[in-house]
């Protein structure tokens, strides 16, 4: 059977318009998982090799294993969820080994390092430069390790960081940001940014240190840090919004973003896009409904796109409309 050869052009045509670049790696959508949930373990990250999720982001990792805070540690909200989970992780070796064995799914891996000290950070970046990831997610915004501050708050630290990993390898190297809530601080970040050729970022981390009571109990409901914790999901959406456009309209063109914070609906999605991120991580969705969430989100988004008119990802990314 003969097969038209514009049919065909025009079904790879729609297929290659919902894919999406980060730092030059392609993705062939625009949404996949947050290194976080669901992410410590070879099995984990299997399953989500196996999903529609577009990359593979692995856990957090630390040079040594860590088992992480004490529990309670999570606790599901209305609206998102509290976590101080500690950064429970295998230690950085383990996944250099199971990049190399996740490889055969043909997705981008993308690592994610968060050091205890400026030597922590290089010594990982060095090991994953020589591995089999394509993508190293710098996470400079743990909000929930015992007396040790987010790096991204401190410009001069961070400038230390940037400094000792920035030339250790041709893999594109990303920093996963907290939230900033005043626009100088975005451009002291952006500027590190631009110097340091940083290719990427992620916005945002969870909202650290708020606390949530339970009035039954008259207790809070985690353990770590006497209650205090990463504040996830719908609660955080408009600040991550603000992140995500913040830093769009600074770096215009210079850097891919990744959009996190809330994401539970090709609507959210929609308005991430909008804003100007050229991908979004889901987290606290994955945990509650597990990978298929990847695929109902991204069948949620291409209806949106078509329903308005838009015939890629790209024709609407940064797109927002001012009053």
């Amino acid at each position: 059977m003969r097969i038209n050869k514009n049919y065909l052009s025009c079904i790879m045509k729609l297929l290659n318009s919902y894919k999406t670049k980060i730092a030059g790696v392609e993705l062939d959508s625009y949404i996949c998982n947050a290194s976080g949930p669901l992410d410590s373990t070879l099995k984990e990250l299997e399953n989500i090799a196996k999903s529609t999720s577009s990359a593979i982001i692995m856990k957090s990792c630390t040079i040594e294993p860590k088992e992480g805070n004490q529990e309670p540690i999570y606790t599901r909200l209305p609206l998102g969820s509290i976590q101080s989970m500690g950064l429970p992780n295998l230690g950085y070796q383990e996944y250099v080994k199971f990049a190399a064995r996740l490889k055969k799914y043909n997705k981008p891996i993308i690592a994610s390092v968060a050091g205890l000290s400026v030597e922590d950070y290089q010594q990982m970046v060095e090991a994953f430069q020589n591995s089999d990831v394509d993508l190293i997610e710098v996470n400079l915004s743990c909000p929930n390790l015992e007396r040790k501050p987010q790096v991204a708050y401190d410009f001069k630290q961070t400038e230390k960081v940037l400094c000792k990993i920035s030339n250790l390898g041709k893999k594109p190297i990303g920093l996963k940001l907290p939230p900033y809530y005043d626009l100088i601080h975005h451009k002291q970040m952006a500027k590190l940014i631009e110097k340091y050729n940083i290719r990427f970022i992620t916005c945002i981390n969870s909202v650290g240190n708020a606390l949530i009571i339970d009035s039954k109990t008259e207790t809070p409901v985690i353990k770590p840090k006497r209650g205090f914790g990463g504040l996830c999901g719908d609660y955080i959406k408009p600040i991550a919004l603000a992140n995500v456009r913040a830093f769009y309209e600074l770096l215009k063109n210079k850097i891919s973003i990744f959009g996190v914070g809330g994401i539970k609906s090709g609507a959210d999605t929609f308005e991430f896009l909008l804003a100007g991120a050229d991908a979004v991580q889901v987290a606290t969705t994955f945990e509650k409904e597990g990978s298929n969430c990847f695929k109902r989100i991204n069948r949620e988004l291409k209806e949106i796109l078509r329903k308005k008119g838009y015939n890629s990802i790209e024709e609407a990314m940064g797109k927002l409309k001012y009053l």
